[in-house]
């Protein structure tokens, strides 16, 4: 396989419907622009939120949700140490927030089947981002500011522009799952 063909592919975010239905699983990224960070007390705010149609603090069709919260900014830097949550925390609220027009979410582990089926239904993709690598992670920080919950600290919503920073899409608008189909690939090789 020549380099290239190991080369991320590059997206200027918001994503559109087009280039989300390009993506693949196991495909690998590249991502610039605007993200949010929210995990799942946030969560259960912007879902709470939804359920009285109130507004809310950014616009879900064009956001995509970085499921983190960054550690203290030190003197000098744009923020602390930033890296993915297990998502699993999130499942219980994301269906009804992709349903509303959340189209990207950015995170580590696998997803509940109800999500899943939202992120097809609703032309979604979930990204996986680097565990354990959250210093580095915040180099790809451009620009950081608090948008909404400040009461959350750490976990407060905030707006974060990023430059090139790298994941690999997990589950596609097409249904598919890296994490299953990788297995199935592990299991018929070991026969």
């Amino acid at each position: 396989m020549s380099k290239a063909a190991n080369s991320p592919r590059r997206f200027d975010l918001p994503l559109t419907a087009q280039m989300i239905s390009s993506l693949r699983a196991g495909d690998m990224v590249s991502l610039s622009g605007e993200v949010y960070t929210a995990r799942d007390v946030a969560h259960r705010r912007l879902y709470e939120a939804l359920s009285k149609g109130e507004k809310l603090p950014l616009d879900l069709k064009t956001a995509t949700i970085f499921y983190a919260a960054p550690a203290p900014t030190p003197p000098g830097k744009i923020i602390g140490s930033v890296g993915p949550t297990t998502s699993y925390r999130m499942d219980a609220f994301t269906p009804a927030l992709i349903e509303h027009g959340l189209k990207a979410m950015i995170g580590k582990g696998s997803r509940a089947p109800e999500v899943i089926e939202a992120i097809k239904k609703y032309g979604a993709v979930y990204f996986g981002a680097i565990g354990g690598i959250a210093a580095l992670s915040a180099k790809r920080v451009a620009k950081a500011e608090i948008v909404a919950y400040e009461d959350l600290g750490p976990e407060a919503i905030r707006k974060l522009t990023i430059v090139d920073f790298p994941a690999i899409v997990i589950n596609d608008a097409q249904g598919n799952d890296l994490y299953l189909s990788a297995r199935e690939q592990w299991r018929i090789a070991s026969k």
